[in-house]
C-alpha cells in the first residue's frame, strides 16, 4: 500500500483543487522483464522452485507459455 500526500494546485482559470498524489518515499512496484528465450535455452519446458515446491513452465506449439504445479 502506498502514502498518499495530498498537494493543493490553482491555475488562472480554474477554483483550487485538492489532488492526492504518491508521498516522494513511495516507489512503484516493477517487475524485472526476462525474454522466454533466455529462461528455455532451446528447451520446450524448465523448472521453477518457489517456496520449496517445483513449478513446470512449457511452451506449446503455438507458442504459449502453460505453468503447472
Amino acid at each position: 500500500m502506498h502514502a498518499l500526500t495530498p498537494t493543493l494546485m490553482t491555475t488562472a482559470d480554474q477554483p483550487t483543487q485538492s489532488v492526492v498524489s504518491p508521498a516522494p518515499s513511495a516507489r512503484p512496484n516493477t517487475a524485472r522483464s526476462v525474454q522466454s528465450a533466455d529462461l528455455f535455452k532451446g528447451q520446450a519446458s524448465v523448472l521453477i522452485e518457489h517456496n520449496g515446491a517445483s513449478y513446470r513452465l512449457q511452451t506449446t506449439k503455438l507458442g504459449k507459455l502453460i505453468l503447472t504445479k
